[in-house]
């Protein structure tokens, strides 16, 4: 049979793997020990399957492929940080981050190649969207980063952001396939509430996931709360508006009740003024929520400026004062070009 007509396995479910044994007079139960082999020990090849016999392992290659990821180039931050390039079985590379502290490791994955949105002060917004990942390509990356913090840091990953390349929201189905391995016990086992989900805000899929009752964390890209400033820092803001964002946010709280995080640049001559710190208020007043200030990183065209520490301590005591939670994030592995925003496979 032609590899490339081959099926990779990972796209079938249990049950099928399990048809699959069974129409070919063999027990159901091989279905199961493959599908752990798959998910569980994250096997790369048939041949890694030991407990299964050479014609079985056989079989299986005649009929399918493991397109498994492969991280192509490491690079070590001075920090800790770990950045991975991560070839595709098509050859596209995306990357993916390893971000250790002191009390935790973070995977943090990427969704699609490229991106589906125009964020101007991101690299990854620069690449053309090429395809979305499929969820065992997701998968793996989480898989891979879990190695790396037990080889290099001494214990398991801990937690994990979708704030890689891409917008997962435009890849909903696939990021949920993919999360429902990561925390099923026929995967790895994680607490949806150690992963969150990074939206640059698309309102129909935030509702969406309001009524699909996950169980993960939201965190909202969001930069301005002040529509004109948005717009021109994030043009598809002028299609997703913030009040339809602010409504869709709304429903997300009453159908779940858990807080919201809001990512927040501070860019000198662009939301350093009062006023945009006022708007920021005012849009986080309708629920319970958590402002992250993020340490910019450039991109090297010079447009976008970090602002100044008193700008960032005007957010920071007007939040505190309103009853808002704030916290200063300050980059890691800016040494690497790993840090938020920078990933654009310079590799």
């Amino acid at each position: 049979m032609d590899t490339i007509q081959k099926k990779d396995i990972r796209a079938l479910s249990r049950e099928e793997l399990k048809s699959f044994f069974t129409e070919r007079g063999d027990k159901a139960f091989r279905g199961d020990q493959v599908f752990e082999w798959l998910w569980k020990k994250g096997a790369h090849s048939f041949e890694d399957m030991t407990n299964l016999s050479k014609e079985t392992r056989a079989m299986l290659m005649d009929h399918y492929v493991i397109n498994h990821i492969k991280v192509d180039n490491m690079q070590r931050s001075t920090d800790g940080t770990i950045k991975n390039a991560v070839r595709l079985h098509d050859g596209l590379i995306v990357e993916s981050v390893l971000i250790p502290t002191a009390s935790r490791t973070t995977a943090c994955v990427s969704s699609q190649v490229g991106c589906s949105l125009d964020c101007k002060f991101c690299a990854t917004s620069r690449l053309k969207r090429m395809r979305n990942l499929n969820p065992d390509e997701i998968y793996d990356q989480v898989v891979a980063i879990d190695r790396q913090s037990r080889l290099y840091h001494g214990r398991p990953l801990s937690n994990i952001v979708f704030m890689g390349m891409g917008e997962p929201l435009m890849n909903y189905n696939n990021l949920l396939k993919s999360i429902e391995k990561i925390t099923g016990n026929e995967g790895l086992g994680m607490s949806p509430k150690r992963i969150t989900v990074s939206t640059s805000g698309v309102p129909k899929m935030i509702r969406k996931m309001a009524d699909d009752e996950v169980k993960f964390k939201l965190a909202v890209s969001l930069h301005s709360a002040i529509d004109s400033v948005r717009t021109s820092i994030m043009p598809f803001n002028a299609t997703f508006t913030l009040e339809e964002l602010r409504e869709s946010l709304i429903y997300w709280y009453q159908k779940t009740k858990s807080r919201i995080t809001y990512e927040y640049v501070v860019w000198e001559g662009i939301n350093d003024t009062q006023k945009d710190v006022d708007a920021l208020i005012n849009f986080c007043k309708f629920a319970p929520s958590k402002v992250n200030l993020i340490e910019y990183n450039p991109i090297d065209d010079g447009i976008f400026q970090q602002a100044d520490d008193s700008a960032l301590s005007l957010y920071v005591n007007a939040l505190e004062k309103s009853g808002i939670t704030v916290t200063i994030r300050r980059s890691r592995g800016k040494d690497i070009d790993a840090a938020c925003g920078q990933l654009a496979n310079k590799s």
